[in-house]
C-alpha cells in the first residue's frame, strides 16, 4: 500500500512539474532528468512532512530510479529546511519548562541534520556528557495531520469512483498507513521504541543504538547519547569491503524482523551512520514494525519452505499468516495456489541470482489483486522495511546478492541442519563411525526413536550408537571414545556404571526382580526421598518424570476440585498434553501476557485452553494468579529452568507467598534439578518449599523412575479410604505396573545414599561447572563470537546469540540454531558427545583433565566454524 502511495504522489508531483516547467525541460536527457528530480524535490518540500517521508523511501530505490533522481532526493534524508535559531531556542525551552542553560552547558542552535519531522542538535550536559537533541519542528504535527486528512479525502473520492480501488480497499488501507505515520512526531513513543531496539542489540558485535536520557524526553524532544559516525549516504568512506558492509546492513534488518520481532521501520541512509570500522549506528525510530510471535513464526517458516523449494507449503504459510483472504480467493483457491507457486518458484529459484525485492513484491501483489485480496496490515510494514533496507544495501554494494544473503540468514534460524552444514560432516562420519550410520539406517526401517534419533524439532542426523559406557565416557562400535555431556539427559549424575549402583542392581537381579508386590527397597527409597525434602511428608513412586507430573496435577485437581493449571512459558514438564503447553517449540501472546498454545499436533485443545501461562521472573505478572485464583487447581514450574539455567530466588519467594495467600497448591518440577544441583534440589538451596515436588532421572540411578513427594494431604489423594464409593468421589487414581519395582528402587536407594554420604561431590561439581564455563566463555570471547554460556550446578546452556535473553521465547528466536546444531557435530569430530540443541551436563565422574579436553575440543570447533563461515562478521 505504501509503495502504491509513493507512486501516486510522484505521479501528482510529476504532473505539476510538467505543467509548470514544460519549456525548461527541452534540453539534453541528463539535464532534463536532473531538473525534473529537483522540481519534484521542491514539490515534496512544499507539500510537507508526509510527502518528504515518501520521497525518502523513493530515494532508496536505486534499482528503480536513475542516479540523478536518487542523488537529488537524498537531500530529503537530512537536509530539509529547519527552524531559525531563535525558534529553536524557544522550542527547546518550551519542552524544558525553563532556560536552555539550566539543562545544557552548551547547545548548538544550528542543527547537524534536518529531516521531514525533526531536526537534530549537538549539546553538552552539565556533567560533561555530549548528547544529541532531536527536536520536532514547530507546526509539523499539524502539517502531518492536514496532509493525512487531505490524502484520506482524495482516496475516498478515488474509492467511490474506481471499482479497482474499491476492490483493493484503498481508503481503509491508507488509514492503516496513516496510523503508522501519525506517531512520528511523538518523541515519547520514539524514545520507548529506541530503548527497546537498543536493548535487543545489547552486546551485538557491530550494531549500535544511542542510549536515551529518559528524564529529558518530552512529547516533542528526545535527548540521547551522541554518536560520531559516517552518514549512510557516504558509505564509501567506511574502511571495510562494500559487500561486507552491505551484508551487515541486510543482516541487521533481518535480525530485527526474524529474531526480535521489532524493527526499525524506515532504514534509509538518512537514518543510519557507520563508524570507520564498519559498525552500524541506527537512528530515528519514529516508524517501527512489530511482529507478533505468530507472525515471526510465519515469516521464518515461509522463507524456510522457500529455501527447501517446497512451493506449495510456502504458499500456504504465506497466505495463512500474511494475507487477508477475500471470498474470491477462497472460491478459487486452487487457481490462486498455482499462481502464487509460479511467482515463488520464479523469484526464489529460477531468477534468484538476479533477485529484485521490488519485482517480487510487485508480482505477489498482482496475484493478490487478481483474487481481490491483500496483505495484512503488518506485512505492509514488513514490505516497507525490506524495500528500504535492501534498497540501501544495494546502494552500498550494487553487486550484492540479496537472496543469497537472506537465504543464509533465514536458514540459520531454522531448526534443522542445512544441506551445506550436513555435507561437511557426511564424509567425516562415514569414515569415522560407519557402524553407527548403518545402525541409523537399520533403525529407520523399524524404529521411531523420538528421544535421540528422530527428536521432535531437532532431529539427530549423525547419531552415536553406544557399545559400552563407563564413568564419564561412552564408546561406539567403531572404536571411538567420547566424553559424554548428555548423561542420558540427566540420570547419570554419578557417571555410567558406578560401582555402588552396579552392585545394588546385581544384588536385585540375584534376588529376582519384583514389581506389583511389596518389597523393602520401595519403602527405603520413599523414606530417603521424604527425608531429603524438608516440607515432604510422603512419597508416591512411578516410572518417569512425566508420570510424576501427571499424578501431581491430578492430586491437586482432586484436592481443589478445580481443573485449570498455571504454568510458565518455556518450562517443559514431560510429554503429556499439559506438560507441553507453551513449552519448547512455539509461543503465543504478548511477552508480559502469554497465551497458551499446544506443544504439538494431537494435544487436546481443552487441556491447552485450561492452562494459564505466566513468565518466569515476572513478579508483576503474578497478579494474574489473583485474577484466576478461584479457577486454579495448582501452579507448576521448574524452580531453576534448566533449558536457560537461571535461578530467581526473589521471584520464587513471591510466588510461594502468593500461592500460600490464595490457597493454590505449588508444584516444583525438579525432575532434572532434584539431587543434581544439591541434595534435595533447588528448594534446599533456596529454602523455599513447594507443596509437591516431582522427581525423576537421578533418583532411578539410570533406570526408569519417578516420584511425587510432598505434603500428606495432597499425596494421600492417591491413597484408598477403604471405602470404594468414597474413593471414587474423593480420591484420584494412580497406577503403574512397574512403579516402585525392586530393581529401580535398589538402584535409586544406592544412588541417593551415595549422594547423601558424599556431599563433597556437590562441591566438586560446582567447582568444575564454574571452571568449564569460564573456559568456554573465554574461547568464544577470544574469537569475537557472540556466544552466551549459562552454567550452574553441573548444568550448562550454550547459545549463539549477541543478546542475553530475558525470556525463554527470546532465547528460542534469538539463537543461531544452525551453529548450535553444527557445534554438536564439530565436537563429536573431536571426541566430545554433545546433544544437539539441548542443555548439557557434567557428571561426578568427569575429571579436571576431562574439562580441559572439552575446552580444547570447543576451541578447535569454533575455529573450524569460523573457517566454514557459520557466523556473520
Amino acid at each position: 500500500m505504501l509503495r502504491h502511495l509513493v507512486k501516486a504522489v510522484f505521479g501528482i508531483a510529476l504532473g505539476a512539474v510538467r505543467y509548470a516547467r514544460a519549456s525548461a525541460l527541452r534540453r539534453d536527457a541528463t539535464t532534463r532528468e536532473r531538473r525534473r528530480a529537483e522540481a519534484v524535490l521542491g514539490f515534496l518540500l512544499r507539500m510537507g512532512p508526509i510527502y518528504i517521508k515518501l520521497g525518502q523511501v523513493a530515494a532508496t530505490r536505486s534499482d528503480l530510479l536513475t542516479p540523478d533522481w536518487v542523488n537529488t532526493l537524498r537531500a530529503l534524508q537530512d537536509r530539509t529546511p529547519h527552524m531559525t535559531r531563535s525558534d529553536t531556542r524557544r522550542a527547546v525551552e518550551r519542552e524544558l519548562g525553563g532556560p536552555l542553560e539550566s539543562t545544557f552547558r552548551t547547545f548548538d542552535l544550528e542543527p547537524v541534520a534536518s529531516a521531514s519531522v525533526a531536526q537534530v542538535h549537538v549539546a553538552e550536559l552539565h556533567d560533561g556528557q555530549k548528547v544529541a537533541v532531536k527536536l520536532v519542528k514547530d507546526g509539523v504535527p499539524e502539517e502531518i495531520e492536514r496532509s493525512l486528512r487531505a490524502l484520506s479525502t482524495l482516496l475516498r473520492v478515488v474509492d467511490r469512483c474506481s471499482a479497482p480501488a474499491r476492490r483493493l480497499d484503498v481508503s481503509r488501507r491508507f488509514e492503516e498507513i496513516a496510523r503508522l505515520l501519525r506517531p512520528q512526531a511523538d518523541m515519547r513513543l520514539e524514545a520507548r521504541q529506541q530503548q527497546r531496539i537498543g536493548d535487543n542489540f545489547s552486546g551485538h558485535a557491530y550494531v549500535r543504538v544511542p542510549a536515551v536520557h529518559p528524564r529529558l524526553v518530552t512529547t516533542r524532544m528526545l535527548v540521547m547519547e551522541f554518536m560520531e559516525g559516517i552518514p549512510g549516504k557516504h558509505a564509501a568512506e567506511v574502511d571495510m569491503p562494500r559487500h561486507q558492509l552491505a551484508r551487515r546492513m541486510q543482516d541487521t534488518v533481518n535480525t530485527m524482523l526474524y529474531m526480535h520481532g521489532l524493527s526499525h521501520g524506515d532504514p534509509h541512509p538518512g537514518n543510519v551512520m557507520f563508524t570507520p570500522a564498519g559498525e552500524i549506528i541506527l537512528l530515528d525510530f519514529g516508524v517501527t514494525a512489530e511482529l507478533s510471535e505468530g507472525e515471526k513464526w510465519g515469516l521464518s517458516s515461509f522463507y524456510y519452505a522457500c529455501i527447501r523449494k517446497e512451493w506449495e507449503v510456502a504458499t500456504d504459510r504465506f497466505t495463512r499468516f500474511f494475507v487477508r483472504i477475500g471470498p474470491e480467493l477462497t472460491e478459487r483457491r486452487h487457481e490462486y495456489d498455482a499462481d502464487m507457486t509460479r511467482v515463488l518458484t520464479y523469484h526464489f529459484d529460477i531468477s534468484s541470482s538476479r533477485w529484485s525485492t521490488v519485482a517480487y513484491f510487485n508480482d505477489v501483489n498482482n496475484v493478490l489483486r487478481k483474487y481481490k485480496s491483500m496483505y495484512t496490515t503488518n506485512f505492509t510494514k514488513v514490505e516497507l522495511v525490506f524495500l528500504s533496507g535492501e534498497g540501501f544495501a544495494a546502494q552500498v554494494s550494487p553487486e550484492i546478492d540479496i537472496w543469497a544473503n537472506a537465504r543464509k540468514f533465514t536458514d540459520r534460524y531454522s531448526p534443522y541442519m542445512s544441506a551445506e552444514v550436513e555435507a561437511r560432516f557426511r564424509a567425516v562420519f562415514t569414515e569415522r563411525m560407519p557402524t553407527s550410520l548403518r545402525l541409523r539406517e537399520r533403525a529407520a526401517a523399524a524404529l521411531v526413536a523420538p528421544t535421540h534419533i528422530d527428536r521432535y524439532f531437532f532431529p539427530s542426523v549423525f547419531p552415536v550408537f553406544v557399545h559400552r559406557a563407563s564413568g564419564g565416557r561412552v564408546h561406539d562400535f567403531d572404536g571411538n571414545e567420547y566424553l559424554d555431556l548428555c548423561g542420558g539427559y540427566g540420570p547419570h549424575l554419578l557417571g555410567y556404571g558406578h560401582p555402588a549402583v552396579g552392585s545394588a542392581i546385581a544384588e536385585g537381579l540375584e534376588q529376582g526382580p519384583v514389581n506389583g508386590i511389596g518389597h523393602p527397597r520401595e519403602i527405603e527409597l520413599a523414606e530417603l526421598l521424604v527425608d531429603a525434602f524438608p516440607a515432604a511428608d510422603k512419597a508416591l513412586l512411578c516410572n518417569s518424570g512425566t508420570e510424576a507430573i501427571l499424578f501431581a496435577i491430578r492430586m491437586c485437581r482432586g484436592y481443589r476440585r478445580r481443573h485449570r493449571v498455571a504454568k510458565f512459558e518455556g518450562h517443559y514438564h514431560g510429554f503429556s498434553d499439559q506438560g507441553m503447553v507453551s513449552s519448547w517449540f512455539r509461543f503465543s501472546g504478548d511477552r508480559d501476557h502469554p497465551t497458551p498454545i499446544a506443544g504439538s499436533l494431537g494435544c487436546d485443545p481443552g487441556t491447552v485452553d485450561s492452562t494459564l501461562v505466566l513468565q518466569y521472573g515476572d513478579i508483576p505478572g503474578l497478579g494474574r494468579l489473583r485474577e484466576h485464583a478461584d479457577e486454579l487447581a495448582c501452579v507448576i514450574l521448574e524452580p531453576m529452568p534448566t533449558s536457560v539455567v537461571t535461578l530467581d530466588t526473589t521471584f520464587l519467594g513471591e510466588l510461594r507467598g502468593m500461592c500460600t495467600e490464595l490457597g493454590i497448591p505449588l508444584i516444583y518440577d525438579e525432575v532434572v534439578s532434584g539431587f543434581r544441583v544439591a541434595y534435595g534440589g533447588v528448594q534446599v538451596m533456596t529454602g523455599i518449599q513447594p507443596d509437591l515436588t516431582c522427581l525423576g532421572k537421578v533418583i532411578g540411578g539410570g533406570l526408569p523412575c519417578g516420584a511425587v513427594v510432598g505434603r500428606a494431604e495432597f499425596v494421600d489423594m492417591a491413597k484408598s479410604s477403604q471405602d470404594p464409593f468414597s474413593d471414587y468421589e474423593n480420591r484420584i487414581f494412580a497406577g503403574g505396573t512397574l512403579s516402585g519395582n525392586s530393581l529401580t528402587c535398589a538402584a535409586g536407594v544406592a544412588t541417593v545414599r551415595h549422594l547423601r554420604t558424599h556431599p563433597e561431590l556437590y562441591r566438586q561439581l560446582d567447582d568444575h561447572t564454574r571452571r568449564l564455563a569460564a573456559m568456554l566463555s573465554e574461547a568464544a570471547r577470544e574469537r569475537g563470537i557472540a556466544c552466551r554460556v549459562k552454567a550452574r550446578n553441573s548444568i550448562f546452556s550454550v547459545t549463539f546469540s549477541h543478546n542475553e535473553p530475558e525470556l525463554y521465547r527470546d532465547r528460542m528466536t534469538g539463537s543461531n540454531f544452525k551453529a548450535t546444531i553444527a557445534l554438536a557435530y564439530y565436537m563429536r569430530k573431536h571426541g566430545v558427545y554433545l546433544p544437539e540443541l539441548h542443555s548439557f551436563l557434567i557428571s561426578a565422574a568427569h575429571t579436571a583433565d576431562d574439562l580441559d579436553e572439552i575446552a580444547r575440543a570447543f576451541r578447535t570447533s569454533l575455529d573450524e566454524m569460523l573457517t566454514d563461515q557459520l557466523f556473520v562478521t
